[in-house]
């Protein structure tokens, strides 16, 4: 397999070989998909959770369980007058 780098890209491999903290310019880029293999698994288990909690909302609203549109904003709009949207919770 051929992979072409941006300079910038190769320099910063070079670098990281210099360093001594990876014996080759191989290491460093299977370190770099490794991370980047990490951060899709990652993603894949918050987007997962995201839709579980999507569910539960809509499985909530299926048995009444809900509260109209205006007053969840009307809530959420207090929250944040009260602090919370600052960063003070």
């Amino acid at each position: 397999m051929n992979v072409s780098l941006t300079p910038e890209l190769e320099r910063m491999v070079e670098e990281k070989v210099r360093s001594g903290q990876y014996r080759t310019a191989s290491e460093v880029v299977r370190e770099g998909l490794r991370l980047l293999a990490q951060r899709d698994e990652e993603y894949q288990v918050k987007l997962a959770a995201l839709r579980a909690e999507i569910q539960k909302g809509r499985d909530e609203i299926a048995r009444g369980e809900g509260i109209p549109g205006e007053e969840a904003f009307a809530r959420i709009r207090s929250l944040f007058r009260e602090g919370i949207g600052s960063g003070q919770i």
